[in-house]
């Protein structure tokens, strides 16, 4: 198992947020196009079925025209895979979105938002706030700018809605500390920023991969983990599943493009699980994104169980010059 596959959502994320210095920066050079490479199916990246069929970010969008939900996993750093999903998300606007496609409302969540954001979102969407007001009062992920801004921009010339659909981690936390139970002192106010309570924890089958997660990653360490981390991994989930569900209910007809680290969409557990609990019959189709140093080598044993899709994505090395020129 990859340990990066979107790992930083469940321990680093914990801890630590993104810094002012890092709001500011990303707010001095607002004026500049975002980073993203342009790439090259079958250079950057290959798509495959879960049968290991070769496919296409394009088969992808066609598969989930009668579907509600495009479920996909990321790896957070990686560049190749922030890019995949940026052209996903262009194509389902303009495939599934616009008057000359289905005609269906798309709407873009984002684990990278929580909440209690989401009205700084609306503003910034409808044009009432400025950009550096929006990333000064959203607390965006670090490198948001390069890594979730060109989505976040698609979606807004498109004028579809952008869902802030994680928990906020000010509560995660409290979980992680004392554990589902603690959340019940909360006020009407900050449940109302959180999936309906008791929320679901973690399935058999999730918790063994957890399970799994954790050995690999504690592996020749003294230090223990709190007993209460998997429930703040599932409080995530719900979080997300729910506002997925919620969007639905509220844009009739609609179609949900959600990101997230690859834990959480990964193997039909996590968010997956949770739409079925709010949303029974949700068609949902899901992607998932790995960094591999030889895109052709697709492994039924590891990619088949992963998703409807695996997008195999190259390991960039820094020695390569087309790489390098491609991040200018």
């Amino acid at each position: 198992m990859n340990f990066r596959r979107g790992r930083p959502s469940i321990l680093v994320a914990l801890l630590v947020g993104s810094s002012v210095a890092s709001v500011e920066a990303q707010i001095e050079s607002e004026e500049s196009e975002p980073a993203q490479p342009e790439i090259v199916d079958g250079e950057d990246y290959r798509v495959f079925d879960r049968n290991g069929n070769p496919s296409s970010l394009q088969a992808i969008v066609s598969a989930s025209l009668s579907g509600d939900v495009l479920l996909v996993g990321e790896e957070h750093d990686d560049m190749i895979g922030h890019a995949f999903q940026t052209a996903l998300v262009d194509l389902a606007l303009k495939k599934i979105g616009s008057p000359q496609g289905a005609g269906r409302p798309v709407l873009l969540s984002l684990e990278m938002f929580e909440r209690d954001v989401q009205y700084v979102v609306d503003e910034y969407l409808q044009g009432l706030i400025s950009e550096s007001h929006f990333l000064r009062s959203s607390r965006p992920w670090d490198d948001y700018e390069t890594r979730y801004r060109p989505a976040v921009e698609a979606a807004r010339e498109h004028d579809a809605p952008v869902i802030a659909s994680n928990a906020p981690r000010r509560y995660v936390n409290r979980v992680s500390g004392s554990g589902p139970e603690s959340l019940s002192d909360l006020s009407e106010t900050a449940r109302s920023f959180l999936p309906p309570l008791p929320y679901p924890g973690p399935s058999d089958k999730y918790r063994a991969q957890w399970d799994a997660l954790m050995a690999e990653a504690m592996a020749g360490s003294d230090e223990s983990m709190s007993s209460n981390i998997i429930y703040s991994q599932a409080l995530w989930d719900a979080a997300m599943g729910h506002a997925i569900t919620e969007a639905l209910v509220r844009h009739i007809g609609g179609f949900v493009v959600h990101f997230a680290g690859s834990f959480h969409v990964e193997r039909g557990t996590g968010i997956m699980e949770r739409i079925a609990d709010y949303r029974p019959g949700t068609r949902v189709t899901s992607v998932v994104m790995t960094k591999v140093d030889d895109i052709d080598a697709w492994s039924a044993e590891d990619h088949g169980p992963l998703a409807d899709y695996v997008v195999l994505t190259k390991q960039p090395k820094e020695a390569d010059p087309s790489w390098s020129a491609r991040q200018k």
